[in-house]
């Protein structure tokens, strides 16, 4: 009942498609509640499973979830019968023009640009849009840097913004570009060894990049040393960096970064891929945990 769209995303979903189905295909095989998701007003969250969003549903915005609902829109004036069904430039467009402005009042502050949280829309199928279904539901949700929606917990007012992961999470390669979450046995960009809050160092208003980095270079050096109980990354060729926060970050309150392991290419046209945890296990102090496979920079 209707297709997501995340703004800066080349793909569109459409609740009930399957991956071969055309603009509206599938749409009989919703389940009620999918039928009825589409339908939910502002302040709903909603969550699925299936990658053609067919068993979506509602839930209470303190669990797990994909999309919450921010406002919602009605295209019939700019859209009589008759009128084409949208570019995915033009509904990029619209969930500027219609879902964007509506996201500040909402939340009670304004959105991080940078942040975890992005504008995004519920739109009618094609086949919905010939019927004469011109209703939109505005939304946010939490993209990951390969594409794949984040589950994000609570609601999206009471959520801090910044664009952080767990310590432990490792990150896929994607050329040699970051990815989204997997297991660190597999090969990886990064690891994630700490979550840092500028605000406990910085009380005085935003501190410039430079300051931040003169911090996080002695804060993230002990944090990666707890971590790995005290490893010596270059000597497994990994380095250590960081996140830097943005001026309109932290003026949306964004204020966490996080400390992470990776590894170059020879020649730094990118990030190379890593295999393996540098996490030690607490009281072992020589390797990493039991299972896990030994950190490793394979260069490609």
């Amino acid at each position: 009942m209707g297709a997501l769209l995340a703004l800066g995303l080349n793909v569109t979903f459409s609740w009930g498609n399957s991956a071969q189905g055309g603009a509206g295909a599938g749409v009989g095989h919703l389940t009620p509640a999918a039928a009825q998701a589409f339908q939910s007003p502002p302040h709903t969250c909603l969550t699925w499973g299936q990658p053609d969003g067919s068993d979506a549903h509602t839930v209470d915005c303190a669990r797990p979830h994909l999309f919450e609902v921010t406002s919602v829109a009605d295209l019939s004036a700019e859209y009589p019968p008759g009128a084409p069904v949208p570019s995915l430039d033009l509904w990029q467009q619209i969930s500027q023009a219609r879902c964007a402005d509506g996201v500040k009042p909402y939340l009670g502050h304004p959105l991080d640009p940078y942040g975890r949280l992005m504008v995004s829309l519920l739109r009618p199928t094609s086949a919905q849009w010939a019927n004469g279904d011109r209703q939109l539901r505005c939304g946010l949700q939490w993209v990951g840097p390969g594409g794949a929606l984040q589950p994000t917990v609570g609601a999206a007012q009471n959520q801090q913004q910044s664009n952080v992961w767990d310590p432990g999470t490792c990150l896929a390669l994607n050329g040699k570009a970051v990815g989204d979450p997997i297991g660190c046995a597999q090969p990886h960009s990064y690891e994630i060894i700490a979550t840092l809050d500028l605000k406990t160092n910085f009380t005085a208003g935003y501190p410039s990049q430079s300051d931040q980095m003169t911090w996080l270079d002695k804060t993230c050096a002990r944090a990666a040393a707890d971590y790995t109980s005290g490893a010596d990354l270059s000597a497994k060729g990994l380095i250590l960096t960081w996140d830097l926060r943005e001026q309109e970050s932290w003026d949306a309150g964004s204020a966490l970064v996080n400390c992470k392991v990776g590894a170059k290419l020879p020649d730094n046209s990118g990030l190379a891929s890593v295999v393996g945890s540098v996490k030690v296990a607490p009281g072992s102090g020589d390797g990493p945990p039991p299972g896990s496979v030994p950190p490793s920079a394979t260069g490609g």
